[in-house]
């Protein structure tokens, strides 16, 4: 018998503690769709539960016509010098490049090299243009390498490292002369 009264008991505090939690979230629906239109009407509220959200991004500053301007003044000062032959441009010879320095570093090396250079720009980018590279010596790869081992590849007698490193030099100080 005094087991059953504990259980008893134990059951009667159970659910008293049950009847609780339901009674303090209040009837059904209440609340519920104010809850609801507050939340969907300040979804852009000051907090977020997104940690992703929490790091602000700066947007980068589009600013076409200063670009633009870059590239006619690099198109004119890499046909001045003669790295860039007469009616073309920087954009066009460049479009495959991720980055400008690397492409105005790879136009530099054709020029002191001597080479092709459609058949840097493809070993440089791995992405093979329309443009004829059959004429490139050596093998033009499928996957993208750097300045340095597009020249090993392509002219193996010459000192890749260094004619890589003075390409790239000359294509920051051109870079640097036009402010890009």
């Amino acid at each position: 018998m005094k087991k059953m009264g504990f259980a008893v008991l134990i059951l009667a505090a159970g659910s008293s503690f049950f009847v609780k939690q339901v009674g303090a979230q209040g009837p059904a629906g209440a609340g519920a769709t104010q809850a609801v239109a507050s939340s969907s009407s300040d979804s852009k509220s000051s907090h977020s539960l997104n940690p992703i959200k929490w790091i602000k991004k700066d947007k980068p500053a589009s600013n076409s016509a200063s670009s633009s301007d870059q590239n006619q003044r690099l198109t004119a000062r890499l046909q001045q010098n003669g790295v860039l032959p007469a009616g073309v441009d920087v954009s066009t010879s460049c479009s495959t490049f991720k980055h400008l320095s690397d492409c105005v570093a790879a136009l530099h090396a054709s020029r002191n090299v001597g080479l092709d250079f459609r058949c840097i720009r493809a070993d440089v980018t791995g992405v093979h243009t329309s443009d004829d590279v059959s004429g490139c010596r050596g093998p033009v790869g499928e996957k993208p390498v750097s300045l340095h081992e597009a020249l090993k590849r392509l002219k193996p007698e010459i000192d890749a490292k260094s004619e890589a490193k003075s390409a790239e030099k000359q294509a920051q100080d051109d870079l640097k002369e036009v402010g890009a």
